[in-house]
């Protein structure tokens, strides 16, 4: 129970939010922010570190995939931990060890990336790197638990895109050293994160605070996880955040590999559209809200399923300007496609506490604890889509030469989403009704909750 730990927060009383409660709010996710962006910038390491691996490493495409698959998989595997700890530890004490362990794989990574160095070694170092993907689920428990209900949508959209925006920062940092040092000198990227690191870790210390009122809830997790709901939007978030942190990871790789691009044209071309993706997501969650996340993420798929047939036509003739319109456009449309389906989940638990019978405050506290169960577990099977993303990559580049394999399986899998998406949260009768017996239309229903 060391650190700062504040034992009463009740951010839903209007006088403790305008008094105290939202000037403490707003510094922690500040903090966070800083944490979880890090956290992003080191998970993401590896879709730089490939640029700099020439030749002279002895490491062939499919095995530059498999490193960057690897650091994925770590990381979506881990985000299910830390959805608890911060119940267990405190926010502000698990924010300063999280952000401390980013030492080991930025500090292994400086050691070892030379050529010479066995592909065992890095591929342990990709294992490491595997953490900082976990600080996105620990940074959205703590944010969730500072903030009063309407001001939540706000602050995670701002906790999780600030996050997100360390991937295109990282590849940024890799293009400047790149163009500046050259493809030779891949320790000083390492070497600009292991201060910033420490930063990182020290502000969190000094600035953030722990709430003593955060319990882990394992019952609301339980039924989060027999709820099909849960499963149903980890398909869908497998598509959206699936794809945004696979292209983000494999994007400059493909470019080298595919239409040969040195590490330097490659690297200048990477950042953008993880940093578009990233800036876009709180649009989408806005739209989700206006018309409802089904409506948009339906729509984002089917948009999604065209970019990709751009991209396979492009590949086809081997078109670089049109493979790079088509590639950026799927990393907005997934960008709007993460903040409309997790604006999804909180309506969807709410409609399922109407369909229970519940009304009013009951509903609504239903829906909290399930759709804040359920989040971790969503957030992390989403992210094993990124690992999908590049074995399927390693698999086409392997057989037949090219990407092209990889985006026809995409294009299936887009497709499927849509039928999910149409079929269970748009099919009339709405397969997720509210308490009313009336046949009118369900958005004029009392208790109606638009999914």
């Amino acid at each position: 129970m060391g650190g700062r730990w504040i034992d009463v927060w009740e951010p839903e009383d209007e006088a403790f939010w305008r008094e105290k409660g939202e000037r403490i709010a707003k510094r922690n996710l500040a903090f966070s922010v800083l944490s979880e962006h890090i956290g992003f910038s080191v998970w993401s390491l590896w879709s730089v570190m490939v640029l700099f691996m020439g030749p002279e490493y002895g490491v062939d495409a499919a095995g530059k995939f498999f490193l960057i698959g690897t650091a994925t998989f770590v990381g979506a595997l881990i985000r299910i931990p830390y959805t608890f700890v911060v119940a267990r530890f405190g926010g502000r004490n698990w924010t300063v060890f999280s952000a401390l362990l980013l030492l080991l794989p930025t500090g292994f990574a400086y050691a070892v990336m030379e050529p010479g160095t066995s592909y065992s070694t890095f591929v342990l170092v990709a294992v490491l790197t595997g953490v900082g993907g976990g600080n996105f689920a620990s940074s959205m428990t703590n944010i969730n638990a500072f903030f009063p209900l309407r001001k939540k949508g706000w602050a995670l959209g701002l906790n999780a895109g600030g996050g997100n925006i360390g991937v295109p920062v990282v590849q940024l940092v890799g293009l400047l050293v790149i163009g500046t040092a050259g493809a030779l000198h891949p320790r000083i990227v390492l070497g600009v994160y292991l201060p910033l690191i420490v930063v990182a870790a020290v502000c969190s210390a000094l600035f953030m605070d722990n709430l003593t009122p955060v319990k882990n809830d394992t019952g609301a997790f339980r039924e989060a996880v027999r709820a099909r709901h849960t499963w149903i939007m980890a398909f869908l978030y497998v598509g959206t955040f699936g794809s945004f942190i696979g292209y983000s990871f494999a994007f400059g790789l493909v470019l080298q590999t595919q239409f040969g691009r040195t590490p330097l044209q490659a690297a200048s071309l990477t950042f953008i559209g993880p940093l578009l993706g990233s800036l876009i997501r709180p649009f989408g969650g806005s739209l989700a809200d206006k018309h409802g996340g089904a409506r948009i993420t339906l729509a984002t798929f089917a948009a999604m399923s065209a970019a990709t047939g751009v991209v396979i036509w492009a590949s086809v003739i081997e078109s670089l300007a049109l493979f790079l319109v088509g590639f950026i456009a799927l990393f907005v449309l997934s960008g709007l496609g993460n903040g409309s389906t997790f604006k999804m989940i909180p309506a969807i638990f709410l409609a399922q506490g109407h369909r229970k019978g519940l009304g009013g405050e009951t509903a609504e506290a239903y829906g909290r604890r399930l759709s804040g169960a359920s989040m971790g577990l969503i957030g992390a099977i989403g992210g094993l889509g990124g690992l999908g993303i590049n074995l399927a990559f390693r698999q086409s580049f392997q057989t037949v030469g090219s990407g092209t394999g990889a985006f026809v399986a995409f294009l299936a899998f887009y497709a499927a989403c849509m039928a999910v998406t149409w079929a269970v949260y748009l099919r009339r009768p709405p397969v997720v009704p509210d308490t009313a017996e009336s046949a009118e239309e369900p958005e004029n229903r009392p208790g109606y909750a638009k999914v």
